[in-house]
C-alpha cells in the first residue's frame, strides 16, 4: 500500500535528519505522519510551482519543534526544498531551521517558536479568508486554513484565547489536528495536564472528533467531516509518539532528542522500511506529484476567472498591492488640547475610506484607543464583511491574530490595547518583527498622565522596553501633524512592524503645525537653543517646551 510508504518516507526523512544534525524532535514528525499523509494526499490545495499563489491553503506547524515534519511534506511535495536542505537541518544558513521560520516563497507560511503563537496565528488566517471570501466571492477566495498542534500548544494560554474568539466567530474553514499522544517534553503529559481537551473545545463552540490518528481512514472521514461543519473543528488525533521506535515509542526520550543509530536501524526493521538514510522511493514522489496536481488545476482554473473579469482583477491588485495614501493633519487650532488618541481616530478614518483592506480592532478597548472604523460594521459570525475586529480581552491572542492577517495577505491589519498591556501581547509582537511582518500596534494612554487608574495601569519601562526589540518601528507622536505621519509610516512600512504610541490626556497643539512627513527623519528640532538640548517624544514634547523657556 503506497500510503504506507509514503507515510513511512515522511518518518525517516525526519529521523535521518535530526540524527545527522544530532539535535530535533523526531517524535513528532513519526507520530503525525499517517495525519499528514491523509491531508496533503487528499485536502491540501497548494501549488508547489507558486508558493505564493493568493488562493492556496494555509497549513501552519503550530508545534513547531516538530519542523523536519513540515520541511519533509515540503520536499516530498515538489516545493523548493531540496535534499541537501534536509541534510542540513539546524545548520547555519539552511532554510531547515529548528523551528519554522517564514519562507512563504518556500511553503513556510509563518514563524512557529513558542508554542501557542502558531495556533493563534493561524486564527488570523482564517478570519483574513472569511473577510476576503465575502468581498470578492468564493470563486476568487475559497480556501481553508489547516494546523497541527501539541499538548504543548493547548496549554498556553495564547491558544486558549484564540480558540475562543475563533469558536465565537464560527471560522469554519479552520480545521486543526490535535496530536494526543500523551508526552511532552519532560514525560507524561499527567503530570501536569489531566483535562478533557475536546470538551474544552466544545464549550468554546468548535466541533470536535476523537479518532485513532494512524487510522488513515478514520482521519480521511474527520476531515471530511470538518470541512462539511459550520464551526472551527479540532480532530483529536490519539498517537504514539516516535512510532515504530521499538524502544523510545510512547517516551519522553523520543520528544526532544535523536532516536540514535541503532534505535532507528530498529525502527527501520520494524516499520519494514528497507532504505539507507535520505532515500526515498519514486513511487513516493510520484504519490506526492499527482496529489499536488489538485493545487496546479485550481490555481489554473482561478487563473482563468480572474483574467475573464479585469475590474475583479484591478481590485484583486489592489489589495495584494495596495497604494499608501497620504494621510494629512487633522484640523486642530493652535493652543487647543487634544489627546494623540482622539487625533489617531480621525486619521484611521480619513485612511480607511481611501484603503478599503485596512481592517483591526481593540481588545474590549476601541471606545477608549479610538479605533473604530466608523463607517464599517463589526466583523461577526453573520457579517464577514465588517472592518472592526471586536477581539475582547485577549490582548496576547489578538497580537498573534493580527500577524495571522497581515502573512495571510490581501489585508492590513492593527491591534490596539493600552501601553501597560503591551506587555501581555510581546511574543507576539516579538514574532511581528522576526518575520518582518507589517503588523500595526496601536498603543494608548502611554505615560503617568494618564489619571487616576493608579501604578497597574501607569507605563514605565514600556518605551524602553519595546525599543529594544529589533525591527519593531515605535514612533510616539506629539500632535496632529506627527500623528497623520506615524500612521502614513506604518501603512507604507512593508518590512516589519510599527508601533504607534498615544496619549490619553490631551496635548496642546503647536503654533506651527507639524509636517506628516517630518516623522520620516526620526526626531526634529521643535525650538532652538544653544546650552542644553532637551529630547523628548511624545506627551513629553510640551513638558520640554515649557521646561525651555
Amino acid at each position: 500500500m503506497i500510503e504506507k510508504d509514503v507515510a513511512n518516507a515522511i518518518r525517516f526523512l525526519s529521523v535521518d535528519a535530526v540524527q545527522r544534525a544530532n539535535s530535533g524532535h523526531p517524535g513528532a514528525p513519526m507520530g503525525m505522519a499517517d495525519i499528514a499523509t491523509v491531508l496533503w494526499g487528499k485536502y491540501l490545495t497548494v501549488d508547489p510551482a507558486d508558493p505564493t499563489w493568493p488562493d492556496r491553503d494555509r497549513f501552519v506547524l503550530s508545534n513547531g519543534h516538530a519542523s523536519m515534519l513540515l520541511y519533509a511534506l515540503l520536499h516530498l511535495s515538489g516545493f523548493p526544498v531540496s535534499l541537501d536542505d534536509i541534510k542540513n537541518f539546524r545548520q547555519l544558513k539552511a532554510p531547515t531551521a529548528g523551528h519554522p521560520e517564514i519562507e512563504q516563497h518556500l511553503g513556510i507560511e509563518t514563524t512557529t517558536g513558542p508554542l501557542g503563537q502558531g495556533f493563534a496565528t493561524a486564527v488570523g488566517m482564517a478570519l483574513a479568508e472569511e473577510h476576503l471570501r465575502n468581498r470578492f466571492g468564493p470563486e476568487f477566495v475559497d480556501h481553508h486554513t489547516y494546523a497541527f498542534v501539541s499538548d504543548g500548544d493547548l496549554m498556553e494560554g495564547v491558544a486558549s484565547e484564540a480558540a475562543s474568539l475563533a469558536g465565537h466567530l464560527q471560522l469554519g474553514r479552520l480545521v486543526y489536528f490535535y496530536d494526543d499522544n500523551k508526552i511532552s517534553l519532560v514525560g507524561p503529559t499527567e503530570w501536569s495536564f489531566s483535562e478533557d481537551v475536546p470538551a474544552r473545545f466544545d464549550s468554546y463552540g468548535w466541533h470536535t472528533v476523537t479518532i485513532d490518528g494512524h487510522d488513515q481512514g478514520a482521519i480521511d472521514e474527520a476531515i471530511a467531516a470538518a470541512l462539511d461543519d459550520h464551526r472551527p473543528s479540532l480532530i483529536s488525533c490519539k498517537t504514539h509518539i516516535g512510532y515504530g521506535s521499538p524502544n523510545k515509542q510512547d517516551t519522553a526520550g523520543a520528544h526532544g532528542s535523536p532516536l540514535g543509530d541503532d534505535e532507528i536501524a530498529l525502527a527501520r526493521q520494524t516499520l519494514g522500511w528497507e532504505h539507507p538514510e535520505f532515500f526515498v522511493p519514486e513511487a513516493v514522489y510520484g504519490w506526492f506529484d499527482a496529489a499536488m496536481e489538485r493545487g496546479r488545476a485550481a490555481h489554473a482554473a482561478w487563473q482563468r476567472r480572474l483574467d475573464a473579469d479585469p475590474d475583479r482583477a484591478e481590485e484583486w491588485r489592489r489589495f495584494q498591492h495596495p497604494e499608501a495614501p497620504a494621510a494629512s493633519a487633522p484640523d486642530h487650532a493652535a493652543g487647543s488640547s487634544v489627546a494623540t488618541r482622539k487625533i489617531s481616530g480621525q486619521v484611521i478614518n480619513d485612511i480607511a475610506a481611501r484603503r478599503p483592506d485596512l481592517v483591526g480592532g481593540a481588545a474590549d478597548l476601541a471606545s477608549s484607543t479610538n479605533t473604530i472604523i466608523d463607517a464599517s460594521s463589526d466583523f461577526s459570525a453573520t457579517n464577514r464583511a465588517g472592518r472592526n475586529i471586536r477581539f475582547g480581552v485577549r490582548e496576547h491572542a489578538m497580537g498573534a491574530i493580527v500577524n495571522g492577517i497581515t502573512v495571510h495577505g490581501g489585508l492590513r491589519a492593527f491591534g490596539a490595547t493600552f501601553l501597560q498591556f503591551s506587555d501581555y501581547m510581546r511574543a507576539a509582537v516579538r514574532l511581528a518583527a522576526l518575520m518582518k511582518a507589517p503588523s500595526i500596534w496601536v498603543w494608548t494612554h502611554d505615560s503617568v498622565f494618564l489619571g487616576e487608574d493608579g501604578p497597574t495601569h501607569q507605563p514605565v519601562e514600556h518605551l524602553a522596553a519595546l525599543r529594544a526589540i529589533p525591527g519593531l518601528w515605535v514612533v510616539r507622536p506629539c500632535d496632529a501633524g506627527e500623528t497623520a505621519g506615524a500612521w502614513n509610516l506604518a501603512l507604507e512600512r512593508t518590512d516589519g512592524p510599527t508601533a504607534i504610541v498615544l496619549t490619553r490626556q490631551g496635548l496642546e497643539m503647536p503654533d506651527t503645525p507639524t509636517a506628516p512627513d517630518m516623522v520620516r527623519s526620526g526626531a526634529r528640532v521643535v525650538r532652538e537653543g544653544t546650552d542644553v538640548t532637551l529630547v523628548a517624544t511624545g506627551s513629553e514634547v510640551p513638558l520640554a517646551r515649557d521646561a525651555a523657556v
